[in-house]
């Protein structure tokens, strides 16, 4: 592997974890700061709304600044943010910790994505941003479960030592291993946000939204609504998670040759389908652990396998600003998380912590019908395509 790839990975795997080990120690987090689940859950919000809304501001007024400076600010940032965490007396000190780790991501992530494409040839472009994007889904195969180990042997903050831990060695790779890049051309951020008039690409990205929207709302909270599964016990939990993030990385690598082979259409249509199916049977198959195996590898396959071909079906619309789609996929997703902690907070509130899958089946359905209208608009504009030509 390149070693100049592998040390933007690190930083990718860093950021992953931050986002994804959240879950699995926030019961911990909220005995120990005596607030509600719901409360400690927006931990997750304010990080994932973070990221999302300052990536493409950060992306448009900081493109003048030398790639490798921007990278390890932004990691220099997301530790101090994690050390912040790990040493917050109040869940007030914790959730603003979580706003500054957000910013250091924001002007990680995008940086990160852009800068290993541009190191590589045109014709290896694609494998080098699958090498960068690999941090993410190994964060949630691997860093996302030891972290939630990590907090199950001690506390919950010695699982954001773990992460201030891993951020510092990716800075070091960042530092040691990465040549200096030039700065990329200016692009407003007028420019950015262009392609959200095309209906086709704002259904997409709506799709997007709203389905992870609706999957991060159970995952923020599955200490809380897989207990009867986990029988309380955190080693069980990270288990599972590890199981969840095996699958979400199965289900990635498949989506991409499926894709190939039957169109987007039909897998972003098959994977809605069963999420909706599996969120609505969750009060049930959450009760025992091997109900909730299943439940967990339906839920990572097809979780984790929208993202390709969401992805392919917004480069088929604008093929030319396939990478700004790229950064406005990232922000919904990340906008979709964001939103989860308040959908599950909500749902707690106003049900049983079992019944959560039921509430978030909601969002997910919206996204099928979002993804139907999106796949609707794209086939009338192929039609006229020909004609118009």
């Amino acid at each position: 592997m390149d070693r100049r790839l592998f040390a933007l990975a690190v930083g990718m795997f860093a950021v992953g974890t931050d986002n994804f080990v959240i879950a699995g120690i926030l019961p911990q987090v909220a005995q120990s700061l005596g607030v509600p689940v719901p409360v400690a859950g927006q931990m997750v919000t304010i990080y994932a709304l973070s990221y999302a809304l300052l990536s493409p501001l950060i992306a448009a007024f900081a493109a003048q600044v030398p790639r490798k400076q921007l990278l390890l600010a932004g990691l220099a940032i997301f530790v101090a943010g994690n050390v912040i965490t790990a040493l917050a007396p109040t869940i007030g000190w914790v959730l603003a910790s979580r706003f500054i780790a957000g910013l250091g991501a924001a002007m990680y992530s995008p940086t990160a994505t852009a800068s290993g494409a541009a190191l590589a040839a045109p014709e290896k472009r694609a494998r080098a941003l699958a090498i960068v994007v690999a941090g993410l889904s190994t964060a949630t195969a691997l860093g996302s479960p030891l972290g939630t180990l990590i907090g199950s042997l001690g506390n919950w903050r010695d699982t954001l030592w773990f992460v201030s831990a891993v951020g510092t060695a990716a800075g070091a790779a960042v530092y040691f291993l990465l040549p200096a890049i030039p700065a990329l051309p200016p692009v407003s951020l007028r420019q950015r946000l262009a392609p959200l008039h095309d209906r086709r690409v704002a259904l997409t990205l709506l799709t997007t939204l709203l389905a992870y929207a609706g999957l991060f709302s159970v995952y923020t909270y599955i200490g809380t609504s897989f207990d009867r599964a986990t029988g309380g016990d955190a080693q069980v939990l990270a288990g599972l998670l590890l199981l969840w993030g095996v699958a979400a990385t199965i289900g990635n690598l498949a989506a991409g040759q499926l894709t190939d082979r039957f169109g987007s259409q039909r897998i972003i249509n098959g994977a809605i389908a069963l999420l909706v199916l599996n969120f609505l049977a969750l009060p049930w198959t959450s009760a025992s652990l091997p109900s909730a195996v299943l439940a967990l590898l339906v839920w990572g396959i097809c979780g984790w396998g929208l993202v390709v071909p969401q992805q392919a079906r917004l480069i088929g619309i604008t093929p030319a600003a396939a990478p700004l789609l790229m950064g406005l996929n990232s922000a919904a997703l990340y906008v979709g998380v964001s939103a989860a902690g308040v959908i599950g907070a909500a749902g707690l509130a106003l049900a049983n912590r079992h019944l959560l899958g039921l509430i978030a089946a909601v969002p997910v359905a919206l996204a099928l019908l979002s993804a139907q209208l999106a796949g609707r608009d794209i086939r009338k504009a192929a039609v006229a395509a020909p004609i118009a030509a």
